[in-house]
């Protein structure tokens, strides 16, 4: 870039905070209808939850003390960066772990989830009360936020499902994503918790048989909002595709490979590494006494979140002593070592009469990994197929019928 003095301050990084917002409320979303609730899977809901959160805390503490004594940063600034490398990426993971048998895969993709969503909400949590001296008046500010933000969030989510299961049009998606971001904007200027609002509405989307009870249910139509749920999953996840190429792209920019050459910076971040795994191992052993915490043990990767928020961080809480490369080397060692815990111990954890990932190639895994949904959609699909099969097959017997009482009636 300085070779063809390239003005990274310029139109690229301008953009940056604009995309990484959308960029954000897609991924979100994309986590929220992704979150099937229900009775059966609260033991492996609340555990991937306590998990996430615990580990999301500890990590992001422990971190910051690292930051903190090795580039003699101010705490505030060095937690800051901390939350970003202690959220573990679902966009990494989910697709890993599709093979795995049910209970692990399932435990796996609501962790990653609940790791982004939580991430990100203490990110901004600490981002916006940085400068708040009380402790009191952070926690007061804090609860009153998020108690306000979920009684506006309900409410809005009930009507937008409502409005929009009415409308009739091709780019009413578009227009739902387009409210979705006015909606995080107005919440932006009235300092509430806008991400929240994003993750009440797919969650009562995706879950609107719980939501939509007694004379709410009446108000529905189940047909429509699973026709509106299915689109809404192909539309956020090819945005936020192009979401992680792009930003993944200007990371690249910013990263000095010379850097790494530098035995410090390379042992800060496989330190770091180290940390997330001592940590992991704790909480896992903790949750799961009497059962195998592998693979799960070796699924720790960051991603797409952590470059999202590091290029959030406000201006007034930059690091001038940080190395961005850190960030670099976490990404590609927790990748490296999640691929060969795969490797190594899949098969422990492999669905029964599953292949192993790196056993099943070609045409038959890309359909497999193409048609894969967490969200219970191809559930629909495959109803609505089943439907159209049996009406031609009613169609076929009747003609056939008719065909017989024809020649009954010749002879």
């Amino acid at each position: 870039m300085d070779y063809y003095n390239f003005n990274q301050d310029g139109l690229i990084f301008g953009t940056l905070e604009v995309l990484g917002i959308v960029g954000l409320i897609m991924i979100v979303l994309e986590a929220a209808i992704d979150l099937k609730l229900s009775r059966e899977k609260w033991p492996i809901i609340w555990k991937s939850f306590t998990v996430a959160l615990i580990s999301l805390i500890v990590c992001a503490f422990g971190i910051s003390l690292i930051i903190n004594q090795v580039f003699k940063e101010d705490p505030i600034i060095s937690l800051v960066y901390a939350v970003p490398l202690s959220i573990m990426s679902s966009a990494i993971v989910i697709p890993s772990v599709s093979r795995l048998a049910k209970d692990k895969k399932e435990f796996m993709i609501y962790e990653s989830t609940f790791s982004d969503i939580l991430g990100i909400m203490f990110f901004y949590f600490l981002v916006e009360n940085v400068g708040v001296e009380s402790a009191n008046q952070v926690i007061y500010s804090v609860v009153g936020n998020i108690i306000i933000t979920i009684v506006i969030s309900v409410v809005v989510s009930y009507a937008l499902v409502l409005l929009f299961q009415r409308l009739e049009g091709d780019v009413k998606l578009f227009m739902l994503i387009a409210v979705l971001i006015l909606l995080y904007a107005i919440g932006k200027q009235l300092h509430l918790s806008s991400l929240v609002i994003i993750l009440v509405f797919g969650l009562l989307l995706n879950n609107n048989n719980l939501f939509f009870i007694g004379k709410l249910k009446e108000f529905i139509n189940e047909k429509t909002i699973n026709s509106i749920l299915k689109d809404l999953h192909l539309v956020t996840r090819e945005s936020a595709f192009v979401v992680r190429t792009f930003f993944f792209v200007v990371f690249g920019t910013t990263i000095d490979l010379r850097a790494l050459l530098d035995l410090e910076i390379f042992a800060v971040g496989l330190g770091i590494v180290v940390f997330f795994f001592i940590v992991r191992f704790v909480f896992l052993k903790l949750f799961f006494l009497k059962k195998s915490i592998f693979p799960e043990f070796f699924i720790t990767p960051r991603g797409l979140i952590t470059v999202l928020l590091f290029f959030s961080i406000p201006e007034e809480l930059t690091s001038l002593t940080f190395n961005s490369d850190i960030i670099l080397i976490t990404i590609i060692v927790t990748s490296l070592v999640m691929t060969w815990g795969l490797i190594k111990f899949g098969k422990e954890g492999l669905e029964e009469g599953a292949p192993a990932p790196l056993e099943d190639t070609g045409l038959s895994y890309f359909l497999q990994r193409m048609s894969s949904n967490t969200s219970g959609t191809k559930d629909v699909v495959l109803a609505e197929q089943v439907e159209e099969a049996v009406e031609e097959i009613e169609k076929e017997n009747a003609e056939e019928d008719s065909e017989s009482k024809e020649e009954k009636d010749k002879e």
